[in-house]
């Protein structure tokens, strides 16, 4: 690497919204590219705007909550057409003049790279954006991640980017890098490779206090809330010994004790995939925890299973149930039936899982969804000492379940991503008013 060869800025951008929280939330995809970047021969700078650990913030425990934290905020006006929500709007990260003087401090950058995460985060994206052209007036910027590929139209008309990308990191992503930077690329990506990447830049964060894992790509089921079938429309699996190895290796090299499962179907197949990475992980003796805020495929447990996740250190099990209405779940989804669940959570009981440990997601908000059957499914879900964790409904473009969305929303959706955030309930009924979810969110809690 010389002083000549390109200096690419890398930038997690500030989230604006009624409410955020890191609940185990890093922009893998972005350093994931970092980390083939870096390989590729580029000279790598990044900013992440939300990170809690800057030089400047309050201090505060890396490790409490296993690494889960309050970003800091600032109090912002409500966007145009949110003005009646009964919540604080608030943008959050890190303060406006912090990122400058972090800016400074740098090289400046030939180009310049922005993820993007929630579709109605995309307010945050902008003041980012623009934040960053105002530094560096002649600078590209290319804008990526999951708000550019669901709403690319918008991104185009309305982020401030030079570029909006949409999908994953392919061979075409680094030959545009090349064209914007004049730098060609030391070798090729295979595509077919789920390993073809070097591991993420985790290094160049300020503190790993936990670390995200992916061990495999894609999802095979189609539900109709859910945009990962178009988000990644390939499944592909990691080797197991491949996850063994990083999972090792950033525990050896970095202390890190907390793994987050980032996966979409993590038990799919789990006699071939997850069961061989658990038994690995137990083999190696480390002392780890895990966590699975994407949710676990409720068909791959048994009794085998569940003891196998409780050995490798499972902490944190979240189940995507959804619902437990036979009508509503079918019409949503395929991947689980009610006795996937009753098995699931026999299992989990029987390996040792409290109510603390172990949720079961409820998808609330839906289109022309009853509160009853919330109700229903609460009840059902706390008998099998299960905590039942309200999840609220965000409508996504390209999703089967779009159009139904667009048509029982107060708001147009399809005018603007802000009027998907799942903070105002874009498609609730009468019968979702602020006074019955708090009911809601009472009824969820367990009694020890």
């Amino acid at each position: 690497m010389t002083p000549d060869t390109p200096h690419i800025l890398l930038v997690n951008p500030w989230i604006d919204d009624f409410a955020a929280y890191d609940v185990w939330a890093q922009p893998l995809g972005l350093l994931m590219l970092a980390g083939l970047l870096r390989k590729q021969g580029y000279r790598l700078s990044y900013i992440d705007c939300l990170d809690r650990f800057h030089p400047r913030a309050p201090h505060s425990d890396p490790f409490a909550r296993h690494g889960r934290g309050p970003y800091i905020k600032t109090l912002q006006p409500a966007p145009p057409g949110l003005e009646d929500i009964p919540r604080r709007f608030s943008r959050y990260g890190i303060r406006e003049a912090w990122l400058h003087e972090d800016l400074a401090r740098l090289a400046p950058p030939d180009l310049i790279l922005v993820t993007s995460m929630m579709t109605y985060w995309y307010p945050g994206v902008q003041a980012t954006i623009a934040l960053l052209r105002k530094a560096y007036p002649t600078v590209p910027i290319i804008l990526g991640g999951i708000y550019a590929s669901l709403c690319r139209n918008h991104a185009e008309r309305t982020s401030g980017a030079d570029q909006v990308i949409a999908g994953g990191i392919n061979g075409r992503l680094l030959d545009m890098l090349g064209r914007f930077t004049g730098y060609t690329s030391r070798a090729a990506l295979d595509p077919d490779d789920v390993d073809a990447t070097p591991y993420p830049a985790w290094d160049l964060r300020r503190r790993i206090n936990y670390l995200p894992i992916l061990t495999s790509l894609g999802c095979p089921f189609d539900c109709a809330y859910c945009a990962s079938r178009f988000l990644q429309p390939r499944c592909r699996k990691r080797p197991p010994q491949a996850v063994i190895d990083e999972i090792l290796f950033w525990h050896q090299s970095s202390g890190v004790r907390d793994f987050v499962i980032y996966d979409d179907a993590f038990l799919v197949d789990a006699e071939s995939h997850a069961g061989p990475i658990l038994e690995g992980v137990i083999r190696s003796g480390a002392r780890l925890r895990f966590h699975t805020p994407n949710a676990l495929h409720i068909r791959g447990f048994s009794p085998s299973m569940a003891g196998l996740l409780a050995r490798a250190g499972f902490h944190t099990v979240r189940l995507g149930l959804e619902t437990t209405v036979r009508n509503e779940r079918e019409a949503y989804d395929r991947k689980v039936d009610l006795d996937d669940f009753l098995t699931a959570a026999g299992c989990l009981r029987k390996a040792g899982f409290t109510p603390q440990e172990v949720g079961a997601y409820l998808l609330i908000g839906l289109p022309g969804q009853s509160i009853d059957t919330v109700i229903t499914s609460i009840q059902l879900v706390k008998a099998q000492q299960i905590r039942p964790i309200l999840a609220y409904y965000t409508p996504i473009p390209h999703t089967r379940l779009w159009a139904e969305a667009v048509a029982a929303s107060r708001y147009d959706l399809e005018a603007d991503p802000l009027f998907s955030n799942n903070a105002i309930f874009p498609c609730q009924s009468e019968s979702f008013s602020w006074e019955n979810l708090s009911q809601l969110k009472e009824m969820t809690r367990m009694t020890v």
